[in-house]
């Protein structure tokens, strides 16, 4: 795809932190040119550059002057639209969106856990957005929604993918330590988190509990079988800037020695689809040999911020397996997740390649 026939693409929720993430994503991305912004009431008609407190790294230019839309179909045209909307909004906005016939890849809660949207992690279970075709039999959209999934809920996904896939995952313990930047902006006050740690996060440990199981389902004749998983998840808020760090302990159908599990998860590639797609890391995870690693400091660019690190993999005493976890959550948990769900439906043909449009007869499935 040249540079003249990038499909014009808006953000939603732009002015904020995962808005911002979205923008940076998306600069100088060679299949999609950010044409339109769109934020709240108190942003509209301001230029970006003066709406956005910008948060990391330096505005690209060809955004800054962009003027603030209000998030209505009637007012953003883009074919494609990126959410980063609080879920107190998101839902009625995103539908508006999917019926006018705009593609939504939404970074909200709202629509994750319905039947026929998809819940998406590209490498983990890329074919489920053959659940679109279903989607729009069910709604009479002309457009449709993409969800990708909770931040920290990608990390365990993404890591527990490939042990699924060879030895069924029947159990899980999940203990998050994650980033304030998961917070939005201005987040979590300085005083409550500094030399702290919150047990506490509103919502973040159904998401996971209820998310994995979707992410981990199959998909067969326009559904998801859920994965018959049983997750115990604790969420905890730490002093950390960008990196969620999740340890897990796993039982198994047939337990796996540390070895075995050990050459699944180096041998692992994912949807056979998502490599070589532009957001897409060279390595689906990367697991790391030191005992005292993954760490967010060291190793949360991995891939450019889109790779998951697994480390620490040893046997359990209470079930079968324990192991660490960990991935940027703005860009692999947010931003990134939804950049890469639109690459594969360009890529698998249900996005036209120069207009954008959706072109869903190409999902098998579809009536």
């Amino acid at each position: 795809m040249t540079s003249v026939s990038r499909i014009p693409v808006a953000v939603l929720g732009a002015t904020g932190a995962v808005g911002q993430a979205f923008v940076r994503q998306l600069a100088d991305h060679p299949w999609f040119v950010l044409a339109e912004v769109a934020a709240s009431e108190r942003s509209v008609g301001k230029v970006y550059r003066d709406a956005a407190r910008w948060l990391e790294g330096t505005l690209p230019a060809d955004v800054a002057g962009l003027v603030v839309q209000p998030c209505t179909p009637d007012s953003v045209r883009a074919p494609i639209v990126f959410s980063a909307l609080d879920s107190g909004v998101a839902g009625e906005v995103e539908a508006a969106f999917a019926q006018a016939g705009r593609l939504v890849l939404s970074n909200a809660k709202n629509f994750r856990m319905h039947d026929d949207v998809p819940l998406v992690i590209p490498e983990v279970n890329g074919d489920h957005l053959a659940l679109l075709a279903r989607q729009q039999e069910l709604r009479g959209w002309a457009g449709a929604i993409v969800t990708n999934a909770n931040c920290a809920a990608t990390v365990i996904a993404a890591a527990l993918a490939p042990l699924h896939e060879a030895f069924t995952v029947t159990k899980v313990v999940a203990v998050t330590m994650q980033a304030v930047s998961g917070a939005g902006y201005p987040g979590v006050p300085s005083l409550d988190i500094l030399g702290n740690v919150i047990p506490y996060i509103g919502d973040e440990e159904p998401k996971i509990e209820t998310e994995l199981g979707k992410l981990l389902g199959r998909y067969a004749n326009g559904t998801i079988t859920p994965a018959a998983i049983t997750v115990s998840a604790h969420a905890n808020r730490v002093p950390v800037e960008h990196g969620h760090t999740v340890c897990l302990t796993v039982g198994f159908e047939r337990a796996p020695s540390v070895a075995e599990a050990l050459d699944v998860l180096r041998a692992w590639r994912g949807h056979a689809g998502v490599a070589g797609l532009p957001s897409a890391p060279a390595s689906a995870l990367t697991v790391r040999d030191e005992p005292d690693r993954p760490q967010p400091r060291r190793d949360v660019q991995e891939g450019r911020g889109m790779g998951v690190t697994v480390g620490r993999v040893r046997a359990d005493t209470l079930l079968d397996l324990r192991l660490v976890a960990m991935a940027h959550n703005v860009v692999r948990g947010a931003a990134g997740g939804s950049v890469l769900n639109a690459e594969l439906l360009v890529a698998s043909g249900v996005v036209h390649r120069e207009t954008g449009a959706l072109q869903l007869g190409a999902l098998p499935g579809t009536p």
